[in-house]
């Protein structure tokens, strides 16, 4: 049994019911801890409710990295006394409790680090609204870590306006003075690191600020979690970049409307859940036939249908390479992290009319809702415009085979020429057929360009690796599963050599193979059932995969329990 010996790293925990106001407490106070110069990694968990339910915030924070929040906890807000129930056994040693509903057994019970604070007594006094009341316990979060109140402030300020804003920073100076005026001495003391350049950001916000560096246009989404944020998001943003934001009737509506978008040379990106990615597989085929660029994100959570819609999953890899029906050459990357989504988000775009094929970007509700710390730079980013017709006459051909299977491009409205674009299978000049040489000619010049793809592919980061480079022991992993993976590896007994795989499609063998030269063990992590990433390992290189370590239940591993069965399987 591995000892928690806190590595450095601190957790606090807001719990309480669904609108409660659990969601912004945490974000807000990891922003002020980010603010001062912390690595910050947040999780948020919650029902499919709209009121009611347990939710809960988790901000783990530290000086080094903080790939994954750790369970124990060091400081617990209850906002009800279910939150208590629920988070007792990862109390930590010494552990400081903050509710209102403290008996006075309970505070016999806790010890001196169980404080009553009255947060909805606060919230009457100043008649503000009872979703203000977590403000209380981030103005005593801030005193005992010595945080400086002010940075609660000008966060707070950025959040609220009017009567929200004055009532929610007079509730933070409430909490703070509660505590000073019993003596409360600082639990931790932090010094702020000016030179700290990182955000606190989510993987949903970082994949919408690689689209717009990338020179994104139009982005058309139905709302579907994991993925609305992205919608939200940058429905903010249209004015301050000069882009369209759509809310279409259905996720059918959302992929036609692109594709026409795509075809007339707009820039432009979708967003879903993998149900609704599902009702869009006759326009996904219309894209790869058509050769239509097309960049969508499909955030997965756990199914089958309907199943656990606000959890997590990586269960729909194998739905997602193989979608829709008939073959075609298709881009499947699956970022980690905030970072790594914000490189995809760029490259997707990119790519997509660099090679005239559709991209999906495969990400997960860990991704997609969780906050890290992460550096995202934009100012680097250039936009690729693919293989534009330079000259347009009566001979064009939209189609055109060429020896790397890519087509110039034009688009409806240049002079003289006319553009075809259809779901049958077509010649060069787009004009359907059912002749066999010609489907076959178009089929091999489609996939020409997976071929020229992998070519160039070195200038994409298909793969990471950590760890000991040079350990016969492999631990392989994809997606959502790398922070957690590399948070364990502090507690792992033995070395080993940390494989992540970033490209599901096409699957970058020749640079993968040579990473588990002389490995003689090999464990990979997932959370489905089916050891769907093992089995396209061994489909594509012949690698077999000594150990799966998987996780099915719609909640992600613990880094700690994850360390456990990494270490029993390394002995």
């Amino acid at each position: 049994m591995i000892e928690h010996n806190h590595n450095g790293i601190f957790t606090i925990v807001i719990g309480g019911a669904a609108g409660d106001g659990i969601r912004e407490a945490g974000n807000n106070l990891g922003q002020v801890l980010a603010k001062i110069g912390y690595e910050v990694f947040i999780s948020f968990k919650y029902p499919s409710l709209i009121r009611g339910g347990h939710n809960y915030a988790r901000i783990s924070f530290s000086r080094e990295k903080v790939f994954y929040d750790n369970s124990h906890i060091d400081v617990l807000v209850a906002l009800n006394d279910e939150t208590i129930e629920r988070h007792k056994p990862k109390l930590a040693k010494n552990a400081f409790i903050f509710s209102e509903n403290f008996d006075e057994n309970d505070l016999k019970n806790f010890g001196k680090n169980a404080v009553k604070i009255t947060f909805s007594q606060f919230t009457a006094e100043l008649n503000a609204l009872p979703v203000t009341r977590s403000s209380v316990a981030l103005g005593a979060i801030c005193h005992l870590l010595n945080l400086p109140l002010q940075e609660m402030k000008n966060v707070l300020h950025k959040v609220f306006k009017e009567k929200l804003l004055e009532s929610n920073i007079a509730l933070a100076e409430k909490g703070y003075e509660f505590l000073k005026e019993r003596d409360f001495k600082h639990w931790k003391k932090i010094k702020p690191n000016e030179n700290f350049q990182k955000e606190l950001i989510d993987g949903n916000t970082a994949f919408a600020k690689g689209l717009i560096a990338a020179g994104l246009k139009s982005y058309l989404a139905y709302p579907m979690t994991p993925s609305t944020s992205i919608l939200h998001f940058l429905a903010k943003k249209q004015k301050d970049f000069n882009i369209r934001v759509i809310q279409p009737e259905n996720e059918i509506a959302v992929i036609n409307m692109a594709l026409g978008m795509a075809y007339a040379g707009e820039r432009v990106a979708i967003g879903t859940a993998t149900g609704g990615f599902a009702l869009m597989q006759e326009a996904f085929s219309l894209a790869g036939v058509a050769e239509i660029p097309i960049v969508i994100a499909v955030s997965q959570r756990q199914g089958p249908a309907t199943g656990v819609p606000t959890h997590s999953s990586q269960a729909d890899l194998r739905f997602i390479i193989h979608s829709g029906h008939g073959e075609f050459p298709r881009i499947v990357m699956a970022p980690g992290d905030p970072e790594e989504t914000f490189k995809c988000g760029t490259q997707a775009l990119n790519l997509t009319w660099q090679y005239q094929m559709p991209v999906i970007v495969i990400l997960d509700k860990h991704v997609s809702e969780n906050l890290t710390t992460s550096i995202i730079n934009a100012d680097s980013i250039k936009i690729e415009k693919g293989k534009l017709a330079e000259k347009t006459d009566s001979k064009y051909q939209r189609y055109l085979v060429t020896e790397g299977g890519i087509s110039p491009v034009a688009f409806p409205g240049t002079p003289e020429i006319t553009i075809k674009s259809n779901s049958y299978e077509h010649d060069e000049d787009g004009i359907a057929t059912e002749d066999l040489d010609i489907i076959r000619k178009m089929q091999d010049k489609r996939f020409k360009k997976e071929e020229t793809l992998l070519k160039g592919i070195g200038k994409c980061e298909t793969i990471k690796v950590y760890g000991d480079q040079k350990s016969k022991n492999a631990i392989v992993f994809w997606g959502s599963t790398k922070t957690v993976v590399l948070e364990a590896a502090k507690y792992l007994d033995k070395k080993a050599k940390l494989i992540q795989v970033l490209w599901m499609e096409p699957f970058d063998t020749e640079h993968i193979l040579p990473q588990f030269k002389g490995i003689k063990n090999i464990i990979s992590i997932e959370s489905n059932h089916n050891a769907q990433f093992a089995g396209l390992l061994r489909e594509k290189t012949g690698i077999e995969v000594n150990h799966n370590i998987l996780s099915y239940d719609s909640r992600p591993f613990e880094p700690i329990e994850l360390a456990e069965k990494i270490n029993f399987l390394l002995k």
